[in-house]
């Protein structure tokens, strides 16, 4: 289990930025509405993340340079700007569902002080202002800033795994009357969400920079294969496990259950868990929240600051200032949404699924560098990657038509 644990390395980052509130509640939807059809999703998911996530650690291994200057030597400044545009939009997208998702979680937790008065929403806002300037804060203070965050992960990682195979048990080991299929379909855009927060190419992308700052080489090549495959399989497990536990507990139940709010996931679940549902089931969205509203700013700003050739490092000026910026427009969006007064889940869910309309883009550039002539020998990249990767383009092409469609059918249908 030692060399299991040591195994672990970068893409237990990217598993961490996956694996955030809105990636909890969107399969908790998926697993409440479309029951075990949801499970062979999240297996083909899990499958081509692992692929994309070894092909972006090899790119980062096998060129001198990173990823968005190889794109801007080869093809020009404005196509790694391109790429960045895009990255940084779904990284803005994410951002505000990660802070929807603080507020779901922190809220029932804030309501046992208030005897179960709902919090308001200038209560909300300075929420979500603290936890902002908190992280801020981490940021700039923390000394070495990777070796840091790989460790807060691995810790944050194992709470999720911890409450959530706790929430499995009893919901499994509770006994429960015959499950009947829903009349009702289950909501389109948490099933979209909820592929595209597993199958996550920003994420990806964003692991051919993390090899460069751990100090890997074409040494470690096969190394970062394994941590690929052992961290995004802990993310395709807790997944799985999050929605195996919503289908036993709300699947086919009359009236369909809707999961409007953290709340309501938390507290339907007291007849299984006891009182305390709420907090455990919130201990973990806490711990997702954090983990992937760090990492998830961080791909913005630095996958940014690479495309306008201002460096890519967490140690230069202008990743740790582009990070910082996205996290202020993530929060500024969240806040806009909240003054809505919508479905706080209804948000989550909707801009999650958006994330996925950017994805074919960033895998494309991904195939683009791991296929060039000149990758021969220990550069050139296995087969079954680049295979792996190329179904996993045909897919997110798919899944950002289909999105495109829900999408004009909401707003326009």
């Amino acid at each position: 289990m030692k060399r299991i644990w040591q195994s672990i390395g970068p893409a237990i980052v990217v598993a961490a930025v996956v694996l955030g509130p809105g990636s909890i509640l969107t399969s908790s939807k998926v697993g409440a509405g479309f029951g075990l059809t949801g499970v062979p999703v999240i297996a083909m998911a899990t499958v081509l993340m692992i692929a994309m996530v070894a092909l972006a650690a090899r790119i980062g291994v096998i060129y001198e340079r990173s990823a968005c200057e190889e794109l801007a030597a080869r093809l020009g400044r404005p196509a790694a700007i391109g790429i960045g545009l895009i990255l940084y939009v779904l990284v803005a997208l994410f951002q505000s569902s990660n802070n929807l998702a603080v507020v779901a979680g922190l809220a029932p937790l804030a309501e046992m002080f208030t005897k179960g008065e709902p919090i308001g929403l200038i209560t909300q806002i300075n929420l979500l202002v603290l936890f902002n300037a908190f992280v801020i804060l981490c940021l700039y203070r923390m000394r070495s800033l990777y070796g840091s965050i790989e460790r807060l992960m691995k810790l944050l990682i194992a709470v999720m795994v911890a409450a959530f195979l706790f929430n499995f048990a009893v919901a499994w080991l509770t006994p429960r009357g015959p499950i009947t299929p829903p009349t009702e379909r289950g909501d389109l855009f948490a099933l979209l969400g909820m592929i595209g927060t597993t199958f996550s190419v920003a994420g990806a992308f964003y692991q051919s920079y993390l090899v460069r700052e751990k100090g890997w080489g074409l040494a470690e090549a096969r190394r970062g294969v394994l941590d690929s495959i052992l961290s995004i399989s802990v993310l395709g497990m807790v997944t799985m496990i999050i929605l195996l536990t919503a289908y036993r507990t709300f699947y086919g139940l009359s009236p369909a259950v809707t999961l409007a709010s953290v709340d309501d996931v938390a507290r339907q679940m007291e007849p299984l868990f006891g009182a305390g549902a709420t907090v455990v089931f919130c201990l973990g969205i806490i711990a997702g929240a954090f983990s992937s509203f760090l990492i998830n700013s961080m791909i913005g700003g630095t996958v940014m600051s690479d495309a306008l050739g201002k460096g890519s490092r967490l140690s230069q000026p202008w990743p740790l200032h582009l990070t910082t910026v996205s996290l202020l427009v993530g929060m500024g969006v969240a806040i806009a949404s909240l003054a809505s007064a919508g479905s706080t889940v209804a948000l989550i869910t909707f801009a999650q699924a958006l994330t996925v309309l950017g994805i074919p883009a960033l895998a494309a550039a991904l195939l683009y560098l791991g296929t060039r002539a000149e990758l021969t020998g220990e550069r050139r990249v296995p087969r079954w990657i680049v295979g792996l990767a190329w179904l996993g383009l045909v897919v997110s092409i798919l899944l950002a038509v289909r999105t495109a469609l829900a999408v004009w059918e909401k707003w326009f249908g």
